[in-house]
């Protein structure tokens, strides 16, 4: 399975939220894609059907690949804590997730091709690893050549920039400071993590 690249608002419309982002469409249309619209009768939705679709929301949001998802998965389960949280955590600690965070791309597929670019450093060093796991204490930063990229400076100097307690952004230096791994209080992504855990305990 390659990496999705078709129409957002489908998938937006799929699930029922913009988890791609504010989706005029999805707006207009808020009910599942189809050629019989809204006026489709809909069957009872089985507890499966409903796990399966809380795992492909969760990977469809974050960007991530069946075998990353599974081998991620692995890993929370074995991590001390709770599993779906730990899940989480995981992929909020990705640095394509960082950098969308910092605010310096508006979407994640976005920040992962700034990543493969090579226009990202962590610690002083370029990293061109997406999945790359970020650790409490790790700077990330643009590369000197790469400051001036409109991409970077039209994300910066947009209005989505948003804060976030386990992350520091110093402007000056367009560098930021992956200060802990977040709380699943403090994730603002609406996945329902235990349905995902249930799904994977069958």
């Amino acid at each position: 399975m390659a990496r999705y690249i078709g129409p957002k608002s489908k998938i937006a419309r799929k699930f029922g939220e913009a988890i791609y982002g504010p989706d005029k469409f999805l707006e207009k249309k808020n009910y599942p894609p189809g050629m019989h619209g809204s006026n489709k009768r809909r069957r009872k939705v089985s507890e499966y059907a409903l796990q399966l679709k809380e795992k492909q929301k969760a990977k469809y949001t974050y960007g991530v690949l069946e075998k990353q998802f599974s081998n991620l998965f692995k890993k929370a389960s074995r991590s001390k804590g709770i599993t779906g949280e730990v899940l989480l955590q995981l992929l909020e600690s990705r640095l394509d997730n960082v950098i969308y965070r910092l605010g310096l791309s508006p979407t994640r597929s976005g920040a992962r091709q700034l990543v493969s670019h090579r226009h990202v450093t962590v610690n002083g060093e370029i990293v061109n690893i997406p999945s790359y796991s970020l650790r409490p204490g790790d700077i990330i930063g643009v590369r000197e050549k790469s400051k001036s990229l409109e991409t970077i400076t039209d994300a910066l100097t947009g209005s989505r920039h948003t804060n976030y307690s386990w992350l520091e952004w110093d402007s000056s230096f367009m560098n930021g400071k992956f200060m802990s791994v977040p709380e699943r209080t403090d994730i603002p992504e609406n996945i329902k993590e235990q349905l995902i855990v249930e799904l994977y305990s069958k």
